[in-house]
């Protein structure tokens, strides 16, 4: 069976950059598993992996675009410990996450991290880790199968390398 939208895809993967540091791989544990359409994995991979069938292997270079996104610098920003809740403000620490609200888009939420405390401010980006890098894909496609009912309902893929409920 190749892979189309609402099946459901059980991979092997290794990412790099561009210059070769690898990221994430799930070689020497569990292939992951996704709902193929329905934007689980990153846009790029997801069209790179359409058309495939169990047994293929490959490898894709993915632009920021096509990745994570190309660096927003207005989502890194110095912001006073005093704007935080109290509850909020004893946590404060390197890699505490928080959602709030795009400075400059209206109704649009993004997930801050906390990179560093310095006096009285926050150091924190709205940018993932990865945006603004080239990642390199390798690719082993494990098994491709119809979603079942309750996959397509639930939006995700079940059982092994999926979600478990």
């Amino acid at each position: 069976m190749d892979i189309a939208r609402n099946s459901v895809v059980t991979f092997h993967y290794h990412v790099a950059t561009n210059d070769g540091a690898t990221v994430d791989t799930s070689q020497g544990g569990e292939p992951m598993a996704y709902l193929h359409g329905h934007g689980h994995i990153v846009p790029g991979l997801e069209e790179a992996m359409a058309g495939h069938r169990p047994g293929d292997r490959f490898e894709v270079t993915l632009p920021p675009e096509k990745a994570y996104g190309v660096s927003d610098g207005e989502l890194d920003m110095r912001l006073p410990l005093d704007v935080f809740p109290g509850e909020a403000r004893a946590q404060l620490k390197p890699g505490f996450q928080f959602m709030a609200e795009h400075p400059n888009k209206d109704g649009e939420s993004v997930l801050f991290t906390v990179h560093a405390i310095e006096d009285s401010e926050a150091l924190v980006s709205g940018n993932h880790e990865l945006a603004g890098a080239t990642l390199v894909f390798k690719i082993e496609v494990i098994d491709v199968r119809v979603a079942t009912p309750e996959e397509l309902t639930h939006g995700h893929a079940h059982g092994a390398g999926g979600h478990h409920h």
